[in-house]
């Protein structure tokens, strides 16, 4: 029964400390300084008091190091859900398509999205082509990418991480 309680013990410390660690990580990209060194410090705190009591135990089986395995793979996942879920942020989003395709700008301007267009061409075959350019919160990328795909199936989508924006429309 010892067993039992310090493998949970030690699974849900971990789920604790490692998603608190990838919202961190986030923020840090974001540049949120302040409550980054905070959650730095509980991280820290946190994961010591597990990787301790894990090693100082007279309690020797697998399902420590399994426990504490389990707990960080969770907390992985759970912190990534945390961290797309509830940072904000903005992505750039470049999309290329192929030249005049207004029913596709007419749709992602009616949905509201701000759009620059630049006219490409292929030098190597000598193809038209437009590249959409959009600045938008991370939470409309999924139905930017569903909206563009629904017009037009081989767009090629290249999208990043934005640290800031000046002026401008962002939806």
């Amino acid at each position: 029964m010892e067993l039992f309680f310090l493998c949970i013990k030690i699974f849900f410390a971990r789920i604790l400390d490692v998603s608190i660690g990838t919202v961190r990580t986030m923020l840090m990209v974001k540049g949120r300084t302040v409550i980054m060194v905070v959650l730095a410090f509980l991280e820290v705190f946190i994961w010591f008091l597990v990787a301790r009591e894990a090693l100082i135990t007279d309690v020797k089986s697998i399902l420590i190091p399994i426990a504490y395995s389990l707990g960080y793979a969770t907390g992985t996942f759970i912190g990534a859900y945390l961290s797309n879920t509830f940072i904000k942020g903005i992505v750039g989003v470049q999309v290329v398509i192929e030249k005049g395709n207004k029913a596709l700008l007419g749709a992602i301007r009616k949905h509201g999205y701000a759009v620059s267009v630049i006219d490409l061409k292929d030098d190597f075959q000598g193809n038209k082509r437009d590249m959409l350019f959009f600045q938008i919160n991370n939470r409309n990328l999924k139905g930017l990418i569903h909206l563009i795909k629904k017009y037009d199936e081989r767009a090629f989508i290249v999208v990043n991480d934005t640290k800031a924006v000046q002026n401008g429309f962002i939806k």
